[in-house]
């Protein structure tokens, strides 16, 4: 599915096995969303199923069509958020990953706006998940985004209308008693509870005391661990003893009350839990939401919901008499998790927990009763993500960098949700500016795909600490500079300089001292290292001056001094890429391998990948370029193993300049030779530009970057000529970004030739079909038709060898691998024959 995620909520729910009935909506649902229906809103009162059916749409309509589907969550919003913090929110779970500066609507809308070959606009379907909190400022992102996107279908859930103009509401209603019943022997099942025949009616009779209703009908099998039907029967008489007076007529629909019955029916499971269990439940609330993870369509890897047992331990354990003690919060958590209160998350390797949205807001309601605790317990979730990310900051240049990359991105919701409580609580700032200074030198926002967000975090902390007194200033200092280096990064060198002026201005007080300091990089004005390194990074990507070499390597010492090991090197790393762009051959080699032995040696595959990209990098610009095509080919794999979005596009440019250098330096002696490396060129240069425009990465202001580009474009361009290259060009641009096709044709995994008949590279081409003699043309008709060879031969009066020959031909000069693919390839003229050919199709003798 094309569902894509960044550190947003993630990705839809699953289709999960329990799903029951539905019928009538399911069948309606995909009707309206195939035919020409814009809005589609389910509308149900709270836990009624509207997610669940969604889900079950978006699976089904995926696996029957293959329409792109992304999916949002709102849940997390705050109630009555704007448009602006909906399109972010957009931005979050939609972009795979954004390097740009461009806004988050813009980002949205290039990932939204699908175009086939011919530029026609492609259905897409966006599932806009929870709208009735954010109603207004989901209507106005709904109503402006069907405006935008041509081919898009909005199908939204909600308690209530969106308000569009031609929006068609389909009510979500409860379960019949057939599927009330179903859904209740199941649920009951995965608990090791069998509902025998002899306990239908009661089971019965239970469901309809919660008339229905999928989330109590859930709640209410979870008890079953602790209760028998008769004694819930009984709690459910409907009389002044029953447990859930509050929703005994059923939930209510209501502005300020919309989570009323779903309240109710959580407080009934929370009830029978005990003052511990209760205790941890409600601590649970000031760690980020979780959510259900489809895993089908998601490795082990990526299930990056939920905390781990060691955050639990530290965030809601304590020395106190009547709290939790440390050694009891695993017991407790799985006690939770029997009674459907906890969700439990499992890879190969980790489990996590977390409490679904609902769950959480109640268990938030009732921290917030215990008074201090809920001030106490989330400073803690605030320290100890302050403190992970420190110690993650000082120890990812070795053998644990991938382990500690892995938490980073599966805590990113964790990381959030500390940094904008602090940001809500007065003089906590400075913790949270200090998590986002340690993820952005950890290089997360590089892995997690988006740099707008950690800047977004980094710009408001950074103004929130304005306020403290007294302020931290070294703290700001390393932000500023972090700031810059990520405008930097994206293209943005006026915001990048702006930063440096102000880190400058507040380290040299002196305006003597700092007098004419940009024209005089090899003047050390004790900077500190972060902000030497951004200066390096102006000089290199801004300036293209090769002075940035010296800054670097003065970074890199003074990231040493001070025992910063990953600061170092980061900065040894950006001096070799200097000196590889922009230094003499002995600078680029010798760096770049003194980098890439000291990446290897430290066990980080990440920095050693990145170190391996440099030395091809300068093995392109001043050693062997055919080492460089080996090198890079090893170091893309390396990435795309790791997921590394940002460092695989550029190993893929440096495979086209390997290439542009082969060329140029006559690497090669035939013709035919030369030009299969300028065609690669071309197909590398429009596939990664595509790539490139998907992920936001400007290269026009990443100054060496895209000076390579051009000077490999130039030389392909003159071995192919300009309508050639273009052509392959937009063969490359064709390529589909979701199947790393862009990569493996670097990798030289992938065949153009080779690739479906129905593969937009491949319609895009001129038919080959007038290559075929009248004769050929002849039999791939009939062949299309379904004509066997020997029917064939017979009908035209010729040996089966001939037709056998003829076939072979059509097949090699179709460039198809069986006669099943002739039929795309027919030309629309001939599609009427075919049919003709078809009915008259000689039919085998049934056997008696």
């Amino acid at each position: 599915m094309s569902v894509e995620r960044t550190s947003g909520p993630g990705p839809p729910p699953a289709a999960t096995s329990d799903f029951v009935g539905r019928d009538r909506e399911l069948e309606k649902i995909g009707m309206l969303l195939l035919g020409s229906t814009r809005l589609v809103t389910l509308i149900g009162v709270g836990g009624i199923g509207k997610t669940r059916l969604a889900t079950e749409v978006a699976h089904r309509l995926h696996k029957a069509r293959r329409v792109p589907v992304h999916w949002v969550r709102l849940a997390r919003l705050s109630r009555d958020a704007d448009a602006s913090a909906i399109e972010e929110e957009l931005a979050q779970s939609l972009v795979a990953a954004d390097f740009s500066g461009r806004s988050a609507w813009d980002a949205v809308i290039a990932t939204l706006a699908r175009t086939d070959a011919v530029g026609r606009a492609v259905r897409t379907i966006l599932v806009m998940d929870n709208c009735e909190h954010v109603l207004d400022g989901a209507g106005r992102v709904i109503a402006d985004l069907l405006d935008a996107v041509p081919g898009l279908t909005v199908l939204a859930t909600s308690r209530e209308a969106i308000g569009w103009i031609d929006e068609q509401l389909v009510p979500v209603p409860a379960l019949s008693q057939e599927q009330a019943l179903t859904l209740f022997r199941q649920r009951a099942g995965l608990i090791g509870h069998t509902i025998a025949d002899r306990d239908i009616e009661q089971a019965i009779a239970i469901c309809r005391h919660v008339h229905n209703h999928p989330l109590y009908i859930r709640l209410a099998a979870a008890r079953l661990r602790r209760q028998p039907l008769t004694t819930m029967l009984r709690d459910l008489s409907g009389e002044a003893g029953d447990r859930r007076l509050h929703w005994a007529h059923g939930p209510r629909v209501g502005a300020d009350d919309r989570h009323q019955g779903i309240r109710d029916v959580i407080a009934w499971s929370y009830d029978l839990c005990a003052d511990k269990e209760r205790l941890l439940f409600d601590r649970l609330s000031v760690f980020a939401a979780g959510y259900d993870v489809d895993h089908e369509d998601q490795g082990a890897s990526d299930l990056d919901v939920g905390a781990e047992l060691e955050a639990i331990e530290a965030v809601c354990a304590d020395d106190d008499r009547n709290g939790l003690a440390r050694a009891d919060v695993e017991d407790l958590l799985e006690r939770l998790a029997d009674q459907s209160l906890v969700s439990v998350h499992l890879t190969a390797t980790t489990v996590r927990y977390s409490l679904l949205e609902s769950f959480r807001v109640f268990a938030q309601q009732r921290l917030r009763e215990r008074g201090d605790d809920e001030v106490r317990v989330a400073a803690r979730h605030r320290r100890y993500y302050r403190d992970k990310v420190a110690e993650a900051q000082a120890e990812w240049f070795g053998p644990a960098e991938q382990e500690l990359l892995d938490w980073a991105r599966a805590a990113w919701d964790n990381l959030a949700c500390a940094i904008d409580g602090s940001l809500g609580t007065p003089g906590e700032a400075a913790v949270g500016l200090e998590i986002v200074v340690g993820l952005i030198a950890l290089r997360i926002p590089f892995f997690t795909g988006s740099l707008r967000e950690p800047r977004r975090w980094a710009e408001r902390t950074l103004a929130a600490t304005r306020g403290l007194d007294p302020q931290p200033v070294e703290l700001q200092i390393a932000a500023m500079s972090l700031i810059g280096w990520i405008s930097m990064c994206q293209g943005v060198h006026d915001d990048a300089a702006r930063m440096l002026d102000e880190c400058v201005a507040v380290c040299v007080p002196d305006p003597a001292t700092r007098e004419g300091w940009r024209e005089h990089p090899e003047r050390d004005l004790g900077l500190p290292a972060v902000v030497e390194f951004t200066r390096g990074s102006e000089l290199m990507l801004a300036r293209c001056d090769f002075r940035a070499i010296s800054v670097f390597a003065r970074a890199r010492a003074k990231f040493a001094a001070r025992g910063d090991r990953g600061g170092a090197a980061m900065s040894e790393l950006f001096e070799a890429l200097a000196a590889a762009f922009l230094g003499t051959a002995v600078q680029a080699l010798d760096i770049a391998r003194r980098h890439r032995d000291n990446a290897e040696h430290s066990g980080a595959r990440w920095a050693e990948s990145w170190a391996e990209l440099a030395w091809a990098i300068a093995l392109t610009k001043h050693g062997d370029p055919q080492q460089a095509l080996a090198v890079g080919r090893t170091t893309l794999a390396s990435q795309l193993a790791m997921r590394d979005q940002w460092g695989a596009v550029w190993a893929i440019h440096v495979r086209a300049w390997s290439l542009a250098r082969l060329i140029a330096d006559g690497g090669a002696e035939r013709s035919d030779v030369v030009r299969e490396w300028a065609r690669d060129i071309a197909r590398l240069i429009g596939g990664v530009a595509a790539l490139r425009q998907r992920l936001g990465v400007d290269i026009a202001n990443l100054g060496p970057f895209a000076t390579e580009t051009a000077a490999a474009i130039a030389v392909a361009r003159e071995v192919l000529g300009a309508e050639a290259f273009a052509v392959g060009e937009r063969e490359g641009a064709l390529l589909r970004p979701e199947l790393d096709e862009v990569a493996q044709l670097a990798l030289g995994t992938l065949s153009l030739d080779r690739l479906p008949v129905d593969h937009p590279v491949r319609r895009q081409r001129p038919s080959p079909w007038q290559e075929l003699s009248t004769a050929e043309q002849e039999v791939a008709v009939l062949a299309a038709a379904g004509w066997t060879n020997t029917a064939i031969a017979a009908r035209r009066g010729s040996s089966f060898k001939t037709v056998d020959a003829q076939m072979a031909a059509i097949l090699q000069k179709l460039m198809i691998g069986s006669r099943e693919d002739i039929l795309v390839l027919v030309p629309a003229a001939q599609r009427a024959r075919v049919a003709e050919e078809a009915a008259r199709r000689p039919r085998r003798p049934r056997r008696s």
